[in-house]
């Protein structure tokens, strides 16, 4: 799932070095921290959280069979 979310945000910024993604696990989720250059946050968000939205969407249908709730979160 990790490397879903990374491929995805790096084709969409201008600096895919600085892509992280940290996995945060507890009990009854599995949470998602992604993060990107400042100035790239704008576009792994969108317009009105659009392509944030989107990226949620296919993480969790990716993430059907995983017994967790899965999410996706954008930190900077």
């Amino acid at each position: 799932m990790k490397d879903l979310i990374t491929v995805i945000a790096k084709a969409l910024v201008d600096h895919p070095d600085e892509v992280r993604v940290h996995r945060v696990e507890d009990e009854r989720s599995i949470v998602y921290e992604l993060s990107v250059h400042p100035e790239d946050v704008g576009k792994v968000i969108g317009k009105q959280g659009r392509i944030a939205k989107a990226l949620r969407t296919v993480v969790t249908s990716a993430a059907v069979k995983e017994p967790k709730r899965i999410s996706v979160e954008i930190v900077s």
